[in-house]
C-alpha cells in the first residue's frame, strides 16, 4: 500500500508558533518521520512525504502530488492552537471531510483511539472540517491534531522527542490496524525466498556502500549494506512480495537521484 504523510506548514510559515516560539513544523515533521519509520516495518508499504524541509509546500502541490501518485491514504499531521496566548484548551482530535466518508471516518477513529491511548491526552473526538487536504484529495484522507501549542503543559510535551515518537507510532498503529498491515520478518534479510529486492549499489569497498546507505537513510529510506557471496558490498533499500511495490520504490529512488533496480531472491 502507498501512504502520503503531510507534516503541516513549514519552517518559515508565518505564525504557527507557540507563545514561547516553538515552530509547529518542527513537531509535525518529527512525528511524520517517526510514523514513516514505523509504517516501513510493515510488509508491502511505501511512504511518501507531502512536505519539504526546504520550503512551505503549497497545499495544492501537496494534494496534487498525492493524487498523481494514487496513494491509498493521506494523513496530515498538525499541532493545534487556540488564539495566540497561553490558555486551557487541550487534547487531541482527528478530522475528516464534512461528508464524513466511511473509510476516512473509520481510519480516523482508529488513529484517534491510538493517539488517546498512547499519549494519555484528552479525547476531543473525530470531527469534520472543510480543510483543503481533506477536500482536494482523491483518496481516504484524515488530519490529526496532536495537542495544543497554546497549552503550557502540552507545549512542553510537544517539544520532547519522546512525545513526538509516541505520536508517530500511534498514527502508524492506527493506519496498520485499519488496513490490516502485517509486520515484516524481524531480520531485514532473513533469507525468505521469492522476494523482490531493491538494490541501490554494489561496491568492492565497504566504506562506499556504507556511504550510499547513509545517504539513503538521511532521505528517509530504510537501507543497509551487506557483503554478498560474490565479495561485493551491496546496498539494499527494500524487499517486497509484490513486484509493483518494488518497482514503485525504484522509481522513487531514481527521482531522488539514486541508481536502483529490482532483483528477485
Amino acid at each position: 500500500m502507498k501512504f502520503m504523510l503531510d507534516a503541516g506548514h513549514g519552517y518559515s510559515t508565518a505564525g504557527k508558533r507557540s507563545p514561547s516560539g516553538m515552530r509547529e513544523y518542527e513537531f509535525n515533521r518529527a512525528v511524520a518521520d517517526y510514523a514513516k519509520k514505523e509504517l516501513e516495518t510493515y510488509q508491502d508499504v511505501l511512504v511518501y512525504f507531502a512536505h519539504s524541509d526546504d520550503r512551505d509546500v503549497p497545499l495544492k502541490e501537496r494534494t496534487d502530488k498525492a493524487n498523481q501518485l494514487k496513494v491509498d491514504a493521506y494523513v496530515a499531521i498538525h499541532a493545534n492552537a487556540y488564539q495566540n496566548t497561553w490558555n486551557s484548551a487541550n487534547g487531541v482530535d482527528t478530522f475528516v471531510y464534512v461528508t464524513k466518508p466511511k473509510d476516512a471516518y473509520e481510519l480516523a477513529l482508529k488513529v484517534q483511539k491510538n493517539l488517546v491511548e498512547k499519549t494519555g491526552r484528552r479525547d476531543r473526538g473525530v470531527k469534520t472540517a472543510d480543510f483543503h487536504v481533506l477536500r482536494e484529495t482523491n483518496m481516504t484522507a484524515i488530519l490529526t491534531e496532536c495537542g495544543f501549542m497554546t497549552n503550557l503543559e502540552e507545549e512542553s510535551l510537544l517539544r520532547t522527542d519522546s512525545y513526538r515518537k509516541i505520536c508517530g507510532k500511534a498514527i502508524a498503529a492506527g493506519i496498520a490496524e485499519h488496513y490490516g498491515l502485517k509486520k515484516k520478518p524481524a531480520a531485514p534479510d532473513s533469507g525468505g525466498g521469492n522476494l523482490y529486492r531493491v538494490q541501490a549499489g554494489a561496491f568492492r569497498d565497504k566504506a562506499s556502500a556504507d556511504d550510499i546507505a547513509l545517504k539513503l537513510s538521511l532521505k528517509g529510506y530504510q537501507a543497509f549494506a551487506k557483503k554478498d557471496k560474490d565479495g561485493l558490498y551491496k546496498v539494499q533499500a527494500g524487499a517486497f512480495s509484490k513486484k509493483e511495490n518494488a518497482e514503485a520504490l525504484v522509481k522513487k529512488l531514481k527521482e531522488d537521484g539514486f541508481t536502483a533496480f529490482v532483483y528477485r531472491e
